[in-house]
Formats: structure tokens, C-alpha cells, sequence
């Protein structure tokens, strides 16, 4: 059978995406700084090699073959998502994949030390390149979809999203959101917060994130918790590689890091084992992998019912002291402060770090700005958004984030989009289970199985809108989202 022969083909793809991954990793944690060109070289082979694989010439017959074969339903969508993955890597010429690959790996280990050097000068010819090579792959994506080249790169990321769509919605964000902000600072003003006393020891903080992975159901079989310059996740779902960084000054930025990242892994480490090796049973969309992230950072751990499990954790590694009171670390967890730095933003300012990102990112594709205008931009939006200023500050301005060292443009509206479906799958689980005081206080398992049915076993078997219809009652929204943090932060 041909749906046979091209699942194999898939599996043997999935074998070289799992290699790439874990270099991609070693190169973030452990690798000795000197090994950097050469490892951009093997990385950059290995991104053609796995690009010469969707062009073998048997795929062609193969699919037509395949579309004429009887499949049943799942095997029927697994064959459309194969053929996704063809289409978008037949896209880009082979030289063209291998010096966004050499670009991108020089540029994004250059920024390691360019930025806390702030040194902008150093930086723009570097990512000058990786955005020539990204603008030239946005064309030819563009050209053969049928769409804008900002939305042919938002495609590879949220398949089915466009900017018109997304201008809506942060348009909405935007009628309501400023106004927030404002009142849950009114209303923080006055409120008691004590800061943890530090400090406090690496390796007591990743004993203490490893505790806190494990109450949350990480499985350690199938992956490890690392250190890196920006937290992510990576590697496959049999082999989850995540990392945070530690402060000795401060615990709450890296156990909040590891939480994020462990919803990451936990919806890695879900997925159906029947489909993972296939394009069919890997993650649907980055925006619903943030949307995973999130639930555990932000629905869950942020929650009252979860601090007061994470209280007595806190006070067991470091010592009693009344900051780690449950009623002063929701405080501070929930603390609304507008802050230049996206990574440590609180919820409620986080979407305009993203609508912020977003606005760059789409002119800079479209041929609307340069890069040489970056700074000013980000330094104005910055200004609008929240009333802060980075002229001249690029380490903590337009440095700040490691996305657009290797070009991954289209890929930051996944977070503010991960937010809403968080919340929208957070009002359905309460609708169907019982509140979240409930379910985190002694049912934290039943949690865990209603991700699993409605998201985590569904994989790619499922379009992003579908999936969001059947487990929440309701397309994508704002409204559960707008709901929570003004419950959360307005009572």
C-alpha cells in the first residue's frame, strides 16, 4: 500500500527531527562554545537532509496512489497532514534551506553574547542576513499558498490562522485591556507583599522544580529537566528535553519556568503513541502547545489552591520565613507590574509584549520596516503599550528574545492565542468537573485526564478550530479569557 510506504517515510523523518532536536538542545545547554560552527554545519546538513527527504521523487506517486487506496477516517487525515508537510517543504530550494539553517545557528549563538553585552552594532548584520533569507522564503511560500508572506510563516505555526483574523482579535485585546491594567494596579497599590529572602541555592531550586514536575505528572523515563540562557522545550515526545534558568535572588522566576515548560512536556509525553512518529500525532499548533504551558502556569499554578500546595514545598527546601505564606505568594504571583521583559511578564500585561512582537515582526516580513529600524520601533510600541522606554537599552529591548535569531517570525501571536485557549479550556473543565479549588485541592489527577481526553490524545487528528469547538462548546474567544483576569484580578 502506498499510505504504507509514505508512513514509513514519515517515521524515518520523525527519526531525523529527534536528531536535530537533541543537538539543537546540547547546543543550548552543554556544548563547549568552540564547537558552534562546526555544530551549525552539522545541524545545517542535517536540515537539508531531512528537506531532500520530502522531495525523493517516489512521494508524488506515492500520494496520488494513496488518495485512490480505501483508508479508514484517522488514517484518511493523517495521510492529509503528510501531505502538508510535503507541500510546505517542496516550498524552498534546497540552497535555501541550508543557509536559513547556517544563519540562523550563527546568529541565535552570537546573540548568546551579544546581548548581555548590549551590543545592537554587532547583532544587525547577523540578523540583517537571517531576515534577507526569511523574506525570501515568506515569497516563495506565499506564492505557491495564495497568501500574504507574513501569513505564509504564521502558517507554518498556527496552520489556518491569518493576520486578519489575528487583527481582530488583539483589536479586541486593546479595547479593554489598557483599562485593566490600570485598575488591578489601583487595586494592588495598597496591597502587602513581602519578597522571598535569598538567597537561594541552585541546586535547592532544581530539587524543588523537580518535586513540583513530579506532582504534576511529569514523566521522568521520558525526559529531563537542563539549564540554558532561555528556557524551552524540545525533543520528541519519548524524549522531552526542558530547561529554565536559575536566580539565587530569585525563586519564584525559575519554579514558574519549569512549570510552564513542564506543560509543554506533559502534552509531548500525551500524545496518542499509535500516531506520534507521524505528522498526524504530533502537536496541532504551537498556539495550542502554548495553550498547555499556560494552563499549568497560569490557570493552575497561579491559582490560590495550587500556592497552597506549593507553600510547605517552599518552606521544606528553603526555610520558613512569612514570604512563603500561601495568602502573600498569591499576592506575588499575581502581581500586576508593566516590565520591559516579556519572559517575566504577569499575565495581564503579556498580551502587549506579544501584540508588540507581533506588529515588528508582520512589517518587517511584509518589507514595511528594516532592521536598522527595530530599535526605534520596539522603543514606540513599547511607549504606547506600557508607558515604558528602551532607547538605548537593547539587551532588555529588542534583544531580549531568541525567536528571531533563527527566524522563526509568525511564531510569537502562538502565546497570546495559547493564553485564550487556556482560559477557554479552563472555564469548559470547571463547567464539567467542578471549580479549580476543587480539582487542585484533592483531584489534581482529574485535571490531568480531561487534558488527555480533549487535547493531549487528539494530536494533529483534529484541525486547531475543530479541536477548540469539541472540548470547550465554543470556537476561539476572548471572552473566558477577558473573564478570568477579571476575576483573578478584580474579584
Amino acid at each position: 500500500m502506498s499510505y504504507t510506504s509514505l508512513s514509513q517515510h514519515f517515521e524515518q523523518r520523525y527519526h531525523l527531527q529527534h536528531l536535530g532536536a537533541i543537538c539543537g538542545w546540547d547546543q543550548a545547554t552543554m556544548m563547549p562554545p568552540g564547537g558552534n560552527e562546526a555544530r551549525a554545519e552539522a545541524m545545517s546538513t542535517l536540515a537539508v537532509l531531512c528537506h531532500q527527504q520530502l522531495q525523493d521523487p517516489r512521494l508524488a506517486d506515492w500520494f496520488a496512489a494513496a488518495e485512490q487506496e480505501s483508508l479508514p477516517p484517522q488514517q484518511a487525515v493523517s495521510l492529509a497532514e503528510m501531505r502538508r508537510q510535503w507541500r510546505d517543504a517542496t516550498l524552498l530550494p534546497e540552497d535555501l534551506v541550508r543557509a536559513m539553517s547556517l544563519a540562523g545557528s550563527r546568529c541565535e549563538h552570537a546573540w548568546r553574547h551579544l546581548r548581555p553585552a548590549n551590543d545592537w552594532a554587532g547583532y544587525l548584520p547577523l540578523f540583517e542576513e537571517v531576515l534577507n533569507l526569511s523574506r525570501q522564503a515568506a515569497s516563495a511560500r506565499a506564492e505557491a499558498l495564495g497568501l500574504s508572506r507574513y501569513d505564509s510563516l504564521l502558517e507554518q505555526y498556527e496552520p489556518g490562522m491569518r493576520s486578519d483574523r489575528l487583527d481582530i482579535l488583539f483589536g479586541d485585546l486593546k479595547s479593554w485591556l489598557p483599562g485593566l491594567i490600570t485598575q488591578v494596579q489601583d487595586k494592588q497599590r495598597g496591597e502587602p507583599l513581602l519578597q522571598p529572602r535569598g538567597p537561594f541555592a541552585v541546586e535547592q531550586q532544581r530539587a524543588l522544580g523537580l518535586e513540583v514536575m513530579a506532582l504534576l505528572g511529569f514523566d521522568f523515563d521520558r525526559g529531563r529537566l537542563d539549564v540554558s540562557v532561555h528556557p524551552f522545550c524540545g525533543g520528541v515526545s519519548e524524549d522531552v528535553r526542558l530547561t529554565t534558568r536559575y536566580n539565587e535572588q530569585d525563586v519564584t522566576q525559575a519554579l514558574m519556568g519549569i512549570i510552564h515548560e513542564t506543560g509543554h512536556a506533559r502534552y509531548e509525553q500525551g500524545l496518542p503513541a499509535h500516531w506520534r512518529r507521524l505528522p498526524v500525532g504530533q502537536a496541532r499548533s504551537m498556539g495550542i502547545h502554548e495553550s498547555q504551558s499556560l494552563f499549568f502556569e497560569m490557570q493552575l499554578a497561579r491559582h490560590p489552591a495550587f500556592i497552597d500546595r506549593l507553600a510547605p514545598l517552599l518552606e521544606r527546601h528553603f526555610g520558613a520565613q512569612p514570604a512563603f505564606s500561601p495568602d502573600n505568594m498569591a499576592r506575588l504571583y499575581t502581581r500586576v507590574t508593566p516590565g520591559l521583559i516579556r519572559v517575566d511578564a504577569d499575565e495581564v500585561t503579556y498580551p502587549a509584549h506579544i501584540m508588540l512582537r507581533y506588529e515588528i515582526e508582520r512589517d518587517l516580513i511584509e518589507g514595511k520596516m528594516e532592521a536598522r529600524d527595530l530599535p526605534e520601533r520596539w522603543d514606540r510600541l513599547m511607549q504606547r503599550y506600557l508607558g515604558l522606554g528602551t532607547k538605548g537599552n537593547y539587551r532588555d529591548g529588542c534583544l531580549q528574545d531568541i525567536h528571531w535569531t533563527d527566524g522563526s517570525f509568525g511564531y510569537f501571536p502562538s502565546y497570546t492565542l495559547g493564553a485564550i485557549y487556556a482560559a477557554q479550556q479552563a472555564e469548559a473543565m470547571q463547567q464539567q468537573q467542578g471549580s479549580l479549588d476543587q480539582l487542585l485541592g484533592n483531584r489534581l489527577s482529574t485535571v490531568f485526564e480531561w487534558l488527555q481526553k480533549n487535547i493531549w490524545q487528539h494530536a494533529s487528528l483534529l484541525e486547531t478550530d475543530q479541536l477548540i469547538q469539541q472540548a470547550c462548546g465554543q470556537p476561539l474567544d476572548t471572552g473566558a479569557f477577558r473573564q478570568h483576569l477579571q476575576t483573578r484580578y478584580l474579584g
